[in-house]
Parts: structure tokens; sequence; C-alpha cells
């Protein structure tokens, strides 16, 4: 296939169903056909497995997911992409189409649960979803996402780096990168105004339970503050901050930003800190 092929078939798929991509719903759809199939290969998509998709589109993903997964929950918002959906999974397996936004489905109950994720996210709920599935969905085994590239920054950042932040610990306290690679704006139609990143993420272990998410997000709250400042303001004795803090080696003027992500388990813990 000619590289422009993709692109050219489903822009006058679109055109033959009287649909523009609304981007106001973060409607860009992947269309690089390489680029379907590396998403399937990095997440390590199996016939065993349960594939939950957020933003199904036209299905050109959705269609490959099918052919490789045991079943796959498509999500999509937009109603109008129901005749080329059905017509992009008819006679493929196992897909579930479920209408809605996926920030309020109740995806915990999902049947059969889902064991990986894997889609072309609208950007605008990516960070919330993914760091919301590490809990909701803990039969999740993976990730497999496309992103802006700013928010794979901060998902991968490293402590003490500019884009490290809630999202940042949140995720790495449950999951580990597997694979990065950025993607430019040509692959999309219509092209987004920012460039993006193909992120794959593993388990490693649960997602973070709700006072060590609570504590997180007081950290970060005032990030140029220190941590004992910061805590104490959300309710927190500031000398039993910087006695944690000694404990786990760091100074009493350190930041949220100078905390691994394990750290703010422990201080959770030690602080008894309730969401």
């Amino acid at each position: 296939m000619s590289p422009g092929a993709p692109r050219v078939n489903v822009l006058r798929l679109l055109q033959a169903h009287g649909i523009r991509p609304d981007t106001d719903l973060g409607q860009h759809f992947l269309v690089d056909e390489n680029l379907v199939d590396l998403s399937l290969r990095a997440a390590g998509v199996t016939a065993g497995d349960v594939v939950l998709e957020v933003g199904a589109g036209p299905g050109v993903l959705t269609a490959a997911l099918a052919r490789a997964a045991g079943t796959v929950h498509a999500v999509e918002l937009d109603r109008r992409m129901a005749p080329m959906l059905g017509e992009a999974v008819a006679g493929l397996g196992d897909v579930r189409l479920h209408w809605g936004d996926a920030m309020r489905l109740d995806l915990e109950a999902l049947d059969p649960a889902p064991t990986l994720l894997v889609a072309n996210l609208p950007y605008a709920i990516a960070t919330p979803l993914v760091a919301d599935s590490t809990w909701r969905l803990p039969a999740l085994r993976g990730w497999c996402v496309m992103v802006q590239r700013e928010v794979a920054d901060r998902w991968l950042a490293p402590p003490g780096s500019p884009a490290y932040g809630a999202p940042s610990v949140l995720l790495q306290l449950s999951t580990r990168a597997t694979f990065r690679r950025n993607v430019g704006r040509e692959v999309f139609a219509p092209p987004p105004r920012v460039d993006s990143a193909l992120v794959a993420l593993a388990r490693t272990g649960p997602g973070a339970p709700p006072a060590v998410r609570a504590l997180v997000r007081a950290a970060f709250a005032q990030r140029r503050k220190t941590l004992a400042n910061t805590l104490g303001a959300a309710g927190a004795d500031r000398a039993a901050v910087r006695a944690c803090l000694d404990r786990l080696g760091l100074p009493p003027t350190a930041r949220a930003e100078d905390l691994a992500p394990p750290a703010f388990a422990r201080l959770a813990e030690e602080l008894r800190w309730t969401a």
C-alpha cells in the first residue's frame, strides 16, 4: 500500500457518509496502517485478551483489534460513526459497541473485564482516563495509547524534571513504560495542531489507593512550596511531614518534585492520610 493510501481511504469513507471530523470532540483519526499494526504489537495483543478501545471513530483500529483479540469493547461518543464503525467490524468476531462518554460510562461493569487498553485517545481525556483505569480496571495488564507528546512527557518524566507531576507519580506507582515513539501530525485526519506519541505501559502493581491519590494531588497543588508547607496547608502536621522526610533521607525543604513515586505511598502511610 502506498504511503498516502490509508489517509485517502479514510477521508473518502468519511465523505461518503457525509461526516466531517469534529475536532471539538478530539476527532483526529489515525489513518496510518503501519501505526495501527505497531499499536497492536507494542500492546502485545493476543487472542486471549479483552481490549478496551476509547474513541473508536470510523473503526480503523477497532477492526485490527477485532482480528487479533478475543473481545473488543469499543467506546465512541459520536453516534454519526455508527454506520462506518458497524461496517468496519462486520463479521470480525466479538466486538461490543458502547455509545457514550468514556469518562461517564460504568467501565467497571464491562463484561468480560478488559485486560488491555489500546486507543488513539482524545487528548482532553487521556490523562484522567489512563490514570483512573489503573485503579478502576484492576484486570488491565497493559496500555498502548496515542496521546499528545507533552502528555507522554509528563507521564514518563523522572523526579526532579519540570514535567514531573501528579500524573507521573500516579502512573509510575503502578506501571512502567515499555515503548514510546514520537509521531508526526501527518498520520491523522485531520492533522492536529500538536505532535503526538505512542506509549505502551505494563502494569507493575495495583493502582494507587484513594489516600495516596489525595496526598499526591495535595503535594503538587503548590509545587513551588516545600512539602511541609504544602501538606501542612492541606491539614498535615508540618513537623510530622519533616520527620517523615528525614526518615526517607530527604531534607526538610524537599518539594514534591524531589520525591520518587514510592516515597508518596510511604508518606501517605506514615501520615495516615485520608482521601
